[in-house]
C-alpha cells in the first residue's frame, strides 16, 4: 500500500486548516449566538446544576473510556479562552489541536466542527468573546489507561480523523446535522477506540450509562410525518403523547427549538434523504 498520496493529502489539508487568518473582518456576534445554539455548545459547556453559569464548563461526561470534564469557554483569561486568538480557535475546531500544540480528545466533536465555514467560525468566536468572563477552573479528565495517554491522540487522528473543511457542503440540512449539530457524534456507533463507524452514519449509537441514541435512518422514522418530526424537535412532544428522554430534551431546549422553521425543514429533508442503515434503534 502506497502511503505517500495519503500523506500528501493530509499535509495539504493540515496547511489549509491551520493557516492563520491575519486579515479578517470582525465576526457578527448576533449571528454567532444563533450558530452557537445550532451547535449545541451550551448543552455541554454549561453544568447541569441549578446554579450553573452559562458556558463556564464543569459538566461531567461519563464515557466507556472514563470521565471527561467539559471546559470553560467564556473569555476569562486564566480559566477560559480569553487568552486565545481567533487563529487558536479556528485551529482547535478545524484540526483538534489546542493552543499549546496538544491534541484534543474526540469527546470534543471537532471532527464534525471541522466543516464549519470561515465566516461562521468568525461569528461564533465573536459571540463567545462577547460573553461575561467567568472565573471557573477546569478540572482534569479522569480516564482509564491507556486512554489517559494524550500522546496517543496523534496516531488516533492519523487513523480516524478526516477534516470536513476540504469538502464544500452545499446542503443546508447536511450542514446543520453533520457539521454544526454534530448529530452523528451520538447517533452513530463508535468502535473500541472511540471513532465513529462511518458506514453506520446516523444509524444509532450507544451512550454512557447503558443509554442509547436511536437511528435517524429514514426507515426508522417512516411512521412520523414531517410535521410530527418538526413538532418533536421544537417541543419534545411525540405523536403518541410521550415526551423526549432527559438527554434529548436538553438538546431540544438548547438547540433544535432555537432553529428557524426553514432550518428545521432543511434538517428533516436531509434526514429523509439518508440511505438505509442496518442498525438497532434506541428510544427517545
Amino acid at each position: 500500500m502506497n502511503l505517500f498520496p495519503r500523506l500528501y493529502k493530509k499535509i495539504i489539508v493540515l496547511l489549509c486548516c491551520t493557516f492563520p487568518l491575519f486579515v479578517h473582518a470582525a465576526g457578527n456576534a448576533a449571528h454567532g449566538q444563533y450558530l452557537v445554539a445550532a451547535a449545541g455548545c451550551a448543552g455541554c459547556h454549561t453544568n447541569n446544576t441549578v446554579d450553573a453559569r452559562p458556558f463556564a464548563g464543569g459538566r461531567i461526561l461519563q464515557t466507556p473510556f472514563g470521565v471527561f470534564h467539559v471546559p470553560n469557554i467564556t473569555p476569562h483569561k486564566q480559566t477560559g479562552i480569553g487568552s486565545w486568538t481567533e487563529a487558536n480557535f479556528l485551529r482547535a475546531l478545524r484540526t483538534g489541536v489546542r493552543p499549546d500544540g496538544q491534541h484534543y480528545y474526540p469527546a470534543f466533536p471537532y471532527p464534525s466542527y471541522s466543516g464549519i465555514t470561515d465566516s461562521d467560525l468568525s461569528d461564533i468566536w465573536a459571540y463567545l468573546q462577547s460573553l461575561p468572563a467567568i472565573n471557573q477552573v477546569n478540572q482534569t479528565h479522569e480516564l482509564q489507561f491507556p486512554y489517559n495517554q494524550r500522546w496517543l491522540l496523534g496516531p488516533w487522528q492519523w487513523l480516524y480523523f478526516s477534516s470536513r473543511f476540504s469538502t464544500t457542503i452545499t446542503n443546508r440540512g447536511a450542514y446543520l446535522v453533520d457539521v454544526l449539530g454534530h448529530c452523528g457524534e451520538c447517533h452513530t456507533q463508535r468502535n473500541s477506540l472511540g471513532a465513529v463507524i462511518r458506514e453506520r452514519h446516523l444509524g444509532g449509537g450507544s451512550l454512557a450509562e447503558d443509554k442509547s441514541a436511536p437511528s435517524l435512518a429514514p426507515g426508522d422514522l417512516q411512521q412520523w410525518t414531517d410535521e410530527e418530526l418538526k413538532q418533536f424537535l421544537k417541543t419534545g412532544d411525540k405523536p403518541d403523547g410521550d415526551v423526549a428522554n432527559t438527554t434529548m430534551d436538553e438538546v431540544i431546549r438548547t438547540t433544535t427549538s432555537q432553529l428557524t422553521s426553514a432550518d428545521l425543514e432543511a434538517v428533516i429533508a436531509y434526514i429523509r434523504s439518508l440511505p438505509p442503515v442496518d442498525s438497532e434503534s434506541g428510544n427517545q
